[in-house]
């Protein structure tokens, strides 16, 4: 049987929000995940992509979930890298692990741990948000430890430095790349993947996205740095997911609504504000590098605005004409259409609302899922 390296993990690393306290020391983070596939190797991927320091991992291990955070204490085994225990990345480096032999079970819960003794920049890592996206942290080492001790640890949104987990697996055994902006780094892809397995699909699903990215501009000041790097960079960067060859792209809604004038922001020009061809021709070229390795691609139609505190006739004419041209060219391989499922007119349906007129809640990312799927 051929057998490949599949991702059941991936996360997008970039600039994680700005604060005056940025330095950890003495902690241990954890990331819990669940494996679509059955595999007897693992391998994983360790980012500092956007950090400006660099980066020492005392310890990397690996260990089966007992439940939440603890792990069963017999299953821990160390990753090493280069057959070295531990890992220095330099600022804007990665590194694969070395390949693992490593039971993995469809269903099963595994976890990946690594130890920062030192101060550590935590620059590096995205926010994430869904049912399957739950991180932990520990002050102290507790690489190598079963149970965290609960007194010490608590959960986290944040995913710092790691990047992809993957199995050896069978090479029929498929891989979704989820790439956006915080529609995507929230709650529907999660959703997807709890669908695939409900209906015995052996696919991972991979989330690459980023809270507040643009596909053409990105931000210099600090205050907003965290909104990430603009498609240029970040796109090539991500699309290297072990066995995946489908993607799902969802973005182009930040360009249209973050654009206000220096009168009411001054890091949010008008020149800025794109035009609708400007937004397709970004979209074809993230379709001509995905296709370029191999990859079946899907666009998401950018769901409803109306009732956003930016909200006006030109933005929602924007997002039109790009809708359009999502459902109508032929470039891509088929587009999934978020915004008829969720709209209701021009809004987006009440249930499906979070409040802010522009997150679904729970239930609209639910039917996001149901509808890619």
């Amino acid at each position: 049987m051929e057998k490949e390296f599949k991702a059941i993990y991936g996360q997008a690393m970039s600039i994680v929000t700005h604060k005056p306290s940025q330095y950890a020391k003495n902690i241990t983070l954890r990331y819990p995940m669940t494996s679509s596939f059955d595999g007897n190797q693992i391998r994983i991927c360790l980012d500092n992509y956007t950090g400006k320091e660099g980066v020492i991992f005392d310890s990397v291990t690996i260990g089966r979930v007992i439940s939440g955070r603890d792990l069963d204490p017999t299953s821990i085994q160390e990753i090493t890298f280069n057959k070295e225990k531990g890992l220095q990345l330099d600022a804007g480096e990665q590194c694969y692990s070395d390949l693992m032999d490593y039971e993995v079970h469809k269903g099963e819960k595994i976890a990946i741990s690594f130890y920062l003794k030192e101060f550590t920049h935590l620059r590096c890592g995205v926010y994430t948000q869904g049912p399957l996206s739950t991180g932990f942290f520990g002050e102290g080492d507790f690489a190598h430890s079963g149970i965290m001790n609960h007194d010490l640890s608590m959960k986290t949104p944040w995913v710092f430095f790691l990047s992809e987990v993957a199995v050896l697996t069978k090479k029929e055994n498929k891989v979704i790349t989820c790439y956006g902006d915080s529609i995507t780094s929230q709650d529907w892809p999660d959703y997807l993947q709890q669908l695939m397995w409900q209906n015995n699909k052996d696919v991972s699903v991979v989330r690459k996205a980023v809270s507040g990215t643009r596909i053409l501009r990105q931000y210099s000041c600090i205050q907003y740095e965290a909104y990430g790097l603009k498609g240029d960079y970040r796109f090539g960067h991500e699309m290297h997911v072990a066995g995946s060859d489908t993607l799902i792209i969802l973005q182009g809604i930040n360009d249209i609504i973050h654009p206000v004038g220096i009168e009411k922001n001054e890091f949010r020009p008008w020149q800025d504000l794109p035009t609708s061809q400007d937004l397709i021709n970004g979209l074809r070229k993230y379709v001509q590098y995905a296709k370029s390795i191999g990859m079946k691609v899907y666009i998401g139609t950018l769901i409803p605005i109306e009732g956003w505190r930016t909200y006006a006739h030109f933005r929602e004419n924007l997002r039109n004409e790009v809708n359009e041209w999502i459902r109508t060219t032929d470039e891509i391989d088929g587009f999934i259409d978020f915004d008829k499922d969720i709209c209701e007119g021009h809004k987006m349906k009440d249930e499906y609302d979070s409040g802010d007129h522009l997150h679904p809640s729970p239930k609209g990312y639910e039917q996001m899922a149901k509808t890619a799927y």
